[in-house]
């Protein structure tokens, strides 16, 4: 197996922190309210709201739910209909999926690691800085997926010298004061003033223009902020949700039959509203349909047992191969998720709402939608499936696909590129040695094919941001 797809494997069984906003205990209520009951001095209690990032309504709120009940009141209650009980099994199911995850990451962070330690080698010759230099600049690519302590460990570098080749070198520290800046005591005014009763709820902008309205000026909109987050008083005080940033998928295929991706289309049917479902596995490779299949719905079930018979057909052992796919329900499912784990295959998943991240497979439904022969709509069933059939032998056989170097899908997924180059490169040079006029550039070479297809390359997505490759 490829050490990066290893590497690139080792989160993919992350469970993702899911969007959630706020929620405060009953014990962090009553203590902000005893904080708020013992502010009597002015400005206290607005320090204390923009502190906490609350607005005034909700201590009111909070001192009724207090005089109601007590300290059980203030507890927060859970939305949502009651909690299904779980299914026997399920828990324990559950923690073993759990515990196999981390076993896998903790395997291929070492094998990761072994790899990092061969690559290594001899750090060259020259001077011993040029020779750290190169050691650093191996570190720095490495810590990201392995972490600092064990990637200094395996290449025997100080932790204090890698963290020291981060700081940037510091210049003279500069020591005068800029002269536009607020003064001590100007900074005390601000500050008291933003924590008047009346601007308790109110943003630096609304302040601004209040003391304008009212013939006062002490500072513009954004010193007012500095002020406020020079005193840890900003703050994102409204209920929203906060949702998590989730990883760029990285993962590539040097070869046939490591690296899959699946996905599923609608087919209109002879009536409004009623689709069939096309279901096709792809190898990213060599760009061949290894699986496909169309069904009245779209099933779990049914993703199941074409991904198994597909592996079964492909004689897939263990460990090989990566699956990749968007977040649709049958794809994320349960049966899905165990059947790959039984495999020994990796699943990744496309970031939400982030089509770049399943390029092979949306590149291929609209090569489907877009030939001239496409009908409008399927009568039936068996109509949609003998379509499919003639277009796929097609595409595997007959289509001379542009990111293969022009040759097929089959002759690239059965190791026939080779002998097709070679013939190729035959002709190519018996055209040359007729007519070399013909050829400002010298002979004429078949387009090879590419070494490794990429998801979302990291070479040239130095933010890890872009479109996949």
């Amino acid at each position: 197996m490829n050490p990066v797809v290893k590497e690139a494997r080792v989160g993919e069984t992350e469970v993702m922190e899911k969007a959630k906003r706020r929620r405060f205990t009953a014990e962090d209520k009553r203590r902000i309210l005893e904080e708020a009951d013992r502010g009597t001095k002015p400005g206290e209690v607005g320090a204390l709201l923009r502190r906490e990032g609350l607005y005034s309504s909700l201590l009111s709120v909070w001192r009724r739910q207090r005089e109601a009940g007590g300290l059980a009141a203030l507890a927060p209650s859970k939305r949502g209909p009651p909690a299904k009980v779980p299914e026997p099994g399920a828990r324990r199911i559950a923690e073993l999926e759990k515990e196999l995850a981390r076993s896998q990451a903790r395997l291929k962070r070492a094998e990761a690691l072994l790899e990092l330690q061969k690559s290594i080698g001899n750090p060259g010759s020259g001077t011993a800085q040029a020779r750290r230099g190169a050691l650093m600049a191996a570190a720095r690519e490495a810590v990201g997926a392995l972490g600092i302590a064990p990637v200094c460990q395996v290449m025997g570098l100080p932790r204090a010298t890698f963290y020291r080749g981060l700081q940037p070198k510091q210049g003279p520290a500069r020591g005068r004061r800029q002269p536009r800046a607020l003064s001590p005591e100007q900074r005390a005014e601000v500050l008291t003033v933003l924590h008047e009763p009346r601007f308790a709820d109110a943003a630096p902008a609304e302040v601004y223009a209040q003391l304008l309205d009212e013939g006062r000026y002490l500072c513009s909109e954004r010193p007012l902020y500095r002020v406020l987050a020079e005193n840890h008083e900003v703050r994102e005080r409204r209920n929203q949700l906060r949702h998590p940033n989730h990883p760029v998928p990285q993962v590539h295929a040097t070869k046939p039959n490591e690296l899959w991706n699946w996905d599923i289309t609608k087919l209109h049917g002879p009536a409004k509203w009623t689709y069939f479902y096309l279901y096709v596995v792809l190898d990213v490779f060599s760009r061949s349909v290894v699986g496909w299949l169309v069904a009245p719905r779209e099933s779990a079930a049914l993703a199941q047992k074409l991904l198994a018979q597909t592996c079964e057909r492909q004689a897939i052992p263990p460990g090989q191969l990566t699956i990749h796919a968007d977040r649709d329900s049958s794809m994320t499912s349960k049966p899905v998720a165990l059947l790959m784990a039984d495999l020994g295959v990796t699943k990744t998943h496309s970031r939400p709402h982030v089509s770049n991240d399943n390029p092979f497979s949306e590149a291929h439904f609209k090569t489907l939608k877009y030939r001239p022969d496409f009908p409008r709509v399927f009568g039936c069933l068996q109509d949609a499936h003998g379509f499919c059939g003639d277009f796929f032998r097609w595409y595997n056989e007959e289509h001379h696909h542009a990111g293969l170097g022009l040759l097929t899908p089959h002759d690239v997924h059965h190791g026939l590129a080779d002998a097709r180059l070679a013939a190729r490169a035959t002709v190519l040079e018996a055209a040359f040695a007729a007519h070399p006029e013909r050829f400002s550039h010298g002979p004429p070479k078949p387009q090879a094919l590419p070494n490794a297809v990429w998801i979302n390359n990291p070479a040239p997505l130095p933010n890890s941001q872009g479109a996949a490759h």
